[in-house]
């Protein structure tokens, strides 16, 4: 891994150095001095590759090339400290400063001091590359990493797999029948039923099949899911049990996240007593975990509500419940391993030449031997060869299993114990297969808490601050996601959603992955984390300073500034994890502004307390992603305006910032700016013109912005914007043609419907649509947008043919109707028509707060691919229409705030339950206090319903308290 920092820091000094060196005859012996040390991280480069790979059999080799790596690193800080120094006291932007470097170099003092430092560093350079040398590592040459796969051959692959690989389910049916048994037979009488085995054996996998089982949706009134981590904290797991259990709104789960610990354990007791839920407790570490979160069921009395639990550790079970179901998923048989291992290895491979396929079969089966039946394995090892072509390559790999699994006996005395035996060693050598940039975005996975649910438009921009994507700064990111997909693909990486447009939307680590991956970070110390809660945490080797940091808070322990030792002046990124309801401090904000001047990364998100940002934020000029997201921040500061490197800035903070100061123009490498949704300005418009990289720009309005300024936004992709005037519109389209041919999310916000209307027929190109405003025709040039998947019509005056144009859209994948809170406001629509053969690729439709909306029509053939329905407080909306009956993808249903009338024609023996009586399911109707539940029915002829809820009073424990 040290390999791919020094490449890194290589790439990223790069321009500096070339322009020092052009400029010699004015910088003296510094030019001389940077360019030997970047001579001298190049020859360190040859012997890296040799080094990285016997760091995990020689531990002073390994302390060498952490030493090697954190000289790199302080070589890139000295010289872009340098010359941001120099920048701030120059007028101009970064730009003119690099380049009239002539001007910067007259400061002598700092030439001096700079130049002094390279030559230290350098020294130090080369001293280690001659001790890499008296311990035998060899000098290689040629592109590094284990894969070698560059950015064409990620492009090539993502030809080859246009697709995520998803997880395969093989040989889990006898398990998921014999658990679905014991769960809805009350003759089994089962409280508590459990499956526990090793890491990786599958077990979240066959919960996950039980709980979507069509008997299991049938027996049950409510479900909640909840991933219990190492470090499990009783309070926030009972409130998001209760929350699930209770379809709880915003308000709702802000008064529960309020309640103390013994009270949520009562509401949760009452509820399990008066209705028959299933809550899935996946993977539960020890006894005490459970001890914190007992109160809250209520296991020895009479109730027919179950918990499903999966556990490494059998006494935990035991220790739950003495009298429950214990199930032990086995070990996968040979045929069952070839399966699941050719499913993902051989993917859509063309085998006309069968001798090859005969022989990777061969090593396949001789490779599989060594994986013990277990998923994970089979999966992780089948993900690796899925990169490989050629037989030679297979057979190579073959040739390091021994290899692997001598060193996994390590691994597993690394990790837990012997629950990780048989898996270790598929994981090391999944990971040392990666290319060495691979290898640092996999390690980085590590910042992030346990069960952790990633954004991966965010994990992309993180990867870019810190400088993990290599490529022209248009498309790094595009670079940066290649690099996910390919993780995902070798199934280090599992998806969590997609999107509209079928992107990878969040993704997730499995915990055996997580441990690799926080064991590699730890032992190269890559970074660093601490749990506040748990009082734990990664640590530093002795010899390496922390560069990168995630802070895990906690309601009960106010630890937001780092200790003295990691408080070293060389942390480059600081991420803050916190709980729902944590508040902040100044005295916080200060010592991170004054102590941190080296740091890339600041993810300061969801802190209450409404604080003032201090004047020092200005310190931190180094910054390339700052995010204050969901935050109460009431002021910025203008000095917020030298932050000159920032990439990402996201102001979405929860309260009114009170003043944002005009500097954001000085942000010229800003490439992705969130506003706040409501602000005031110091005084003028917030200048935007000077932004020329800017791809993203939400919350941006023409009383507060000069729209003229879009015209130089040429990488624009997604815009958010609000335009109160035609004037402000035909200004803007005047010059920005070529603006919004890039664009592919447009959201615009008017009280002008010609603006509604002329906006987005000047953006050819877009993906997503969302319309704000009084609009009462769609622009006829709509039905042409071919590329179009999602929609997001709110609070219009559509005419009801005006849906025509909508059903006729070929990709249109989620369309989101929102009308009006006041009823007493004509909208759209009144009735509702889907044609047969209309929204042919429609998966999602929410109708919300559509008022005068009474009549719903669906010819059979319409939306023939509709899988989520969502239809909320369309108070006039008699029944659902009679085409629903004809839909046989439907998985999700969500009637939320509707008449009582509407939902008891849904019940058996209703008007309208013929329409959904084929669909899988327990409806639990909640009419003015009173719950009511109805089966939809034993004689299911489609099982593909796998989701259904009705919800009327938003009340959140309506009875459970009495």
């Amino acid at each position: 891994m040290a390999e791919a920092v020094v490449t890194i820091v290589a790439e990223g000094i790069k321009p500096l150095v070339d322009y020092i060196i052009q400029q010699a005859n004015f910088l003296g012996g510094v030019s001389d001095q940077v360019e030997v040390a970047q001579t001298e991280l190049q020859l360190m480069l040859g012997y890296l590759k040799d080094a990285d790979a016997r760091q995990g059999e020689d531990e002073v080799v390994r302390i060498w090339v952490a030493t090697i790596r954190d000289a790199a690193y302080d070589l890139e800080d000295v010289i872009e400290t340098f010359v941001l120094k120099v920048a701030s006291r120059r007028e101009g932007s970064l730009k003119i400063v690099l380049k009239r470097f002539a001007c910067i170099f007259r400061e002598g003092y700092h030439l001096y001091k700079t130049g002094l430092e390279i030559e230290k560093i350098t020294t130090k350079l080369s001293t280690l590359r001659s001790v890499l040398q008296s311990y035998n590592i060899r000098e290689t040459r040629g592109s590094g990493g284990g894969g070698g796969s560059s950015f064409e051959r990620q492009q090539e692959m993502r030809l080859t797999y246009p697709h995520v690989i998803e997880r395969e389910v093989v040989g889990l049916d006898d398990g998921v029948n014999i658990l679905t048994t014991h769960l809805v037979d009350e003759e089994k009488r089962s409280r508590v039923v459990s499956i526990w085995g090793m890491g990786g054996s599958g077990k979240t996998t066959i919960a996950k099949q039980v709980f979507h089982h069509s008997k299991v949706r049938r027996s049950f009134d409510c479900f909640a899911w909840v991933c219990i981590s190492q470090q499990c904290q009783g309070i926030d797991v009972l409130e998001e049990i209760l929350i699930k259990l209770t379809s709880a709104t915003n308000e709702q789960r802000e008064e529960i996240e309020k309640m103390k610990k013994d009270r949520v354990a009562e509401k949760l007791c009452i509820i399990q007593r008066e209705r028959k839920c299933l809550v899935v407790l996946d993977d539960i570490w020890t006894r005490d975990a459970w001890n914190t979160l007992k109160a809250g069921f209520p296991i020895n009395q009479e109730t027919k509500s179950r918990i499903l639990l999966t556990t490494r550790n059998k006494e935990v079970a035991s220790h739950v419940d003495e009298n429950g179901f214990l199930y032990q998923p086995h070990a996968l048989n040979d045929d069952e391993s070839w399966e699941l291992f050719e499913k993902i290895a051989l993917f859509g491979r063309d085998y006309t030449n069968s001798e090859s396929y005969a022989k990777k079969e061969e090593l396949g089966k001789k490779m599989l031997q060594r994986c013990a039946g277990l998923p994970l394995a089979i999966s992780v090892l089948a993900g690796l060869l899925a990169r490989k072509d050629t037989v030679e390559e297979w057979n190579t790999v073959l040739e390091n299993v021994d290899v692997y699994i001598r060193r996994g006996t390590i691994l597993e005395r690394e990790y837990k114990g012997q629950e990780y035996e048989g898996t270790s060693w598929v994981l090391a050598l999944s990971y040392d297969d990666l290319p060495y940039r691979l290898k640092l975005c996999f390690l980085y996975l590590g910042l992030f808490p346990e069960d952790y649910e990633i954004p991966v438009k965010r994990l992309t921009k993180l990867w870019v601050a810190e400088g993990l994507s290599s490529a022209s700064t248009e498309i790094m990111e595009e670079v940066s996601y290649s690099c996910l997909i390919e993780l995902v693909n070798r199934c280090m990486v599992q998806v969590g959603k997609y999107g509209s447009t079928k992107n990878v939307k969040t993704c997730r680590l499995h915990d055996l992955m997580r441990d690799l991956c926080v064991l590699k970070a730890t032992e190269q110390s890559f970074l660093h984390t601490i749990n506040v809660s748990a009082a734990t945490g990664t640590k530093a080797a002795p010899t390496s300073k922390v560069r990168k940091l995630a802070i895990y808070l906690d309601k009960e322990v106010d630890k937001l500034v780092p200790t003295s030792d990691e408080r070293d002046g060389h942390l480059r990124s600081l991420l803050y994890f916190v709980p729902t309801q944590f508040f902040w401090n100044k005295r916080v904000m200060r010592s991170i502004f004054e102590d941190f001047k080296l740091l890339r990364v600041l993810k300061f998100e969801d802190m209450l307390g409404g604080v003032e940002l201090p004047s020092t934020i200005g310190n931190l000029v180094h910054l390339r992603f700052l995010s204050l997201k969901n935050s109460r921040i009431k002021k910025l500061r203008s000095s917020i305006g030298n932050l000159v490197c920032l990439q990402t800035l996201d102001l979405r903070c929860r309260i009114l910032v009170r003043r944002i100061p005009n500097v954001i123009r000085d942000m010229e490498q800003l490439k992705h700016l969130y506003l706040p949704a409501s602000y005031n300005r110091v005084s003028g418009k917030l200048g935007l013109a000077t932004l020329p990289h800017l791809q993203t720009l939400v919350n941006v309005s023409s009383k507060d912005c000069d729209l003229i300024d879009l015209a130089e936004l040429r990488y624009l992709r997604k815009l958010v914007v609000e335009v109160q005037s035609l004037k402000n519109l035909e200004e803007m389209l005047k010059s920005t043609s070529i603006t919004f041919n890039r664009l592919r999310s447009l959201s615009v916000q008017s009280d002008n419907e010609e603006v509604l209307v002329r906006m987005p027929l000047s953006c050819h190109h877009i993906f997503k649509l969302q319309l704000k405003g009084p609009i009462k025709e769609l622009p006829e040039g709509l039905k042409n947008y071919q590329n179009l998947t999602k929609i997001s019509l709110s609070e219009t005056l559509l005419k009801d043919d005006q849906i025509e144009i909508l059903e006729n859209l070929p990709k249109l994948r989620m369309l989101f109707l929102e009308g009006y809170t006041s009823v007493h406001i004509r909208a759209f629509p009144r009735t509702l028509v889907c044609s047969a053969g209309g929204f042919p690729h429609l998966e999602f439709l929410s109708l919300r707060q559509l008022c005068k909306l009474k009549e719903w029509r669906m010819e059979k053939g319409a939306m023939p691919s509709l899988s989520r329905l969502h239809i909320e407080h369309c108070i006039d909306l008699t029944s659902v229409p009679d085409g629903l009956q004809y839909i046989t993808t439907l998985k999700e249903l969500h009637v939320k705030r509707m008449p009582s009338t509407f939902c008891d024609r849904l019940q058996e023996g209703g008007e309208d339950f013929y329409k959904i009586q084929h669909h899988r399911w327990l409806a639990a109707f909640e009419v003015t206090g009173t719950v009511r539940l109805a089966k939809l029915g034993a004689n299911s002829v489609v099982n593909e319903l796998t989701y259904l809820r009705f919800s009327i009073s938003e009340a959140i424990n309506v009875k459970c308290n009495t």
